[in-house]
């Protein structure tokens, strides 16, 4: 039994990992982030998030590696 508990701790941490690198984990961060300042606006929603951060990407080019 430890070893499946070991062995799903190693997947999650993995996945999160996986996820940080991808930048999956963007939104997660925005929330906490905005949370965190206490902005009085409301968050984006997860797609106005996502839509404003290929659009920011798409004006400023060479913030990308590829």
């Amino acid at each position: 039994m430890n070893v499946l508990r070991s062995a799903g701790r190693t997947l999650r941490s993995v996945n999160r990992y996986l996820k940080g690198v991808l930048g999956e984990d963007s939104y997660e961060k925005y929330l906490q982030h905005h949370e965190g300042t206490g902005c009085a606006a409301a968050p984006m929603t997860m797609k106005e998030f996502w839509r404003d951060k290929t659009d920011r990407q798409d004006k400023n080019p060479e913030g990308r590696c590829c």
